[in-house]
């Protein structure tokens, strides 16, 4: 399997790490790690584009952040708000019709050209 495009994943990287997220708090290279485990290898997201979509994500109070040295070493722990519990439900919801929606269109185009075996 190839990564992902960039393209693709740009309208849904909120709605991974939300997701990711909601397992428990995690620190940022915590986090990519989940994300690339999460996703089978197919999402690796670099750290300039994890900590600006992080900072945007705390602006909009979805996500908090407390920094910690209890694990000997002093990181930033990121962890979900109620109101980011809230979008990532009804985010979930949306993401899931609209993909639901796509494949439907993209049968008729995957049946009439199948992958080369």
């Amino acid at each position: 399997m190839t990564k992902f495009n960039p393209e693709l994943m740009r309208g849904s990287l909120d709605l991974m790490v939300l997701s990711v997220l909601a397992s428990g708090r995690k620190y940022g290279y915590l986090l990519q790690q989940d994300l690339r485990e999460a996703s089978r290898g197919l999402v690796d997201v670099q750290a300039g584009t994890l900590y600006p979509l992080l900072h945007r994500l705390e602006s909009d109070k979805l996500i908090r952040c407390k920094w910690d040295d209890s694990t000997g070493r002093r990181r930033k722990w990121y962890e979900l708000t109620e109101a980011g519990r809230k979008r990532l439900s009804a985010q979930a919801r949306e993401w899931h019709e609209y993909a639901e929606c796509l494949h439907n269109m993209l049968v008729p185009v995957m049946e009439a050209n199948p992958r080369p075996a």
